[in-house]
């Protein structure tokens, strides 16, 4: 049986970039990074104990290894336990984001990495 969702693989056109926007604006830490045979990933996770954690993978190197793959984005949901915080601290950073909104669930908004990949953020 699947017990839990322990990675999340984002194929990227530039890992450094990726990097950054991450940690640098969505407060992410770097857990490790590895190097092997030609690919390179970096593990990023909102913090060192977290369940779940994101790889950053080249894109491009990905697609020559395995054409099979697909390697589009996922629609990932994050939560926060202060939403309008994060939108405001989002917004500082000039991340593209979107408004605010109501739904039956909780409120939520969207946010783009520097590729233009959407993500979603919920109140916790």
């Amino acid at each position: 049986m699947i017990s839990k969702i322990a990675e999340v693989m984002l194929y990227v056109n530039d890992q450094d970039k990726a990097v950054k926007f991450w940690t640098e604006k969505a407060g992410f830490s770097v857990i490790s990074e590895e190097e092997s045979n030609g690919m390179r990933w970096i593990e990023v996770a909102p913090a060192k104990d977290s369940a779940t954690s994101l790889v950053l993978f080249n894109k491009e190197v990905v697609a020559k290894m395995s054409p099979e793959l697909n390697l589009g984005t996922p629609s990932l949901m994050f939560f926060t336990e202060n939403l309008e915080q994060l939108h405001q601290d989002l917004t500082e950073k000039q991340v593209t984001v979107g408004e605010i909104v109501a739904m039956p669930s909780g409120k939520v908004f969207n946010f783009a990495d520097e590729e233009g990949n959407y993500f979603a953020v919920m109140q916790a």
